[in-house]
């Protein structure tokens, strides 16, 4: 498992990225190696996934009549919709980098998703404190919500910018097939699974 001082590494390389510097891929393993360690990334989430369960859960017992009582297949159900979320949009990429015949940018493609996936999950955890410690503040919270949607947006495009080429359809393409199906899906089965908040 990568320690804290690589992920700082991996994160500091992405923020170059980010603003252009080719010099962040010397930062990242852009090789096979590193794109099998990049899924190390999930454990380094796990924190924020709790808090996001947590969350979930105290929604769902809000709207259910007293004496429900949510165990372990509750939590079950949304390491399942978190883990599809996460490997269906990878999925897609790979079939898409076939098609286009980017092969070989495909494992550095993983490697940047995974990693900036670790700051986005703890901003994203910090909104649900904030709602939790702040009641009425939800108004305020999905502005949050929606820049920081918009944050990775644009820190993905840049970065894959970085990878494939001042090509702007291929690029939005490859950004969106990596965060759209993931936002649908999580809607999806959180309704079919019967969790959702």
């Amino acid at each position: 498992m990568p320690s804290f001082a690589e992920i700082q590494l991996y994160i500091s390389g992405l923020w170059l990225l980010i603003k252009g510097d080719a010099q962040g891929f010397r930062r990242l393993d852009l090789t096979d190696r590193g794109m099998n360690r990049s899924f190390w990334a999930i454990a380094w989430c796990l924190p924020p996934m709790l808090i996001s369960w947590n969350w979930a859960r105290l929604a769902v017992l809000e709207d259910s009549p007293p004496g429900t009582r949510l165990g372990l297949a509750f939590f079950a159900k949304l390491g399942l919709i978190d883990g599809m979320n996460w490997i269906v949009p990878l999925v897609l990429v790979a079939v898409l980098c076939m098609v286009l015949g980017l092969r070989g940018r495909f494992p550095a493609i993983v490697v940047i998703s995974n990693w900036l996936s670790v700051p986005f999950s703890y901003g994203y955890a910090l909104l649900i404190v904030i709602a939790f410690l702040l009641p009425g503040s939800e108004g305020f919270v999905a502005l949050l919500w929606l820049a920081l949607l918009l944050g990775l947006v644009f820190s993905l495009s840049r970065i894959l910018r970085m990878i494939l080429g001042p090509q702007p359809l291929i690029v939005a393409t490859t950004a969106m097939t990596l965060i759209i199906p993931s936002l649908l899906l999580s809607d999806a089965l959180q309704t079919f699974l019967g969790v959702s908040p």
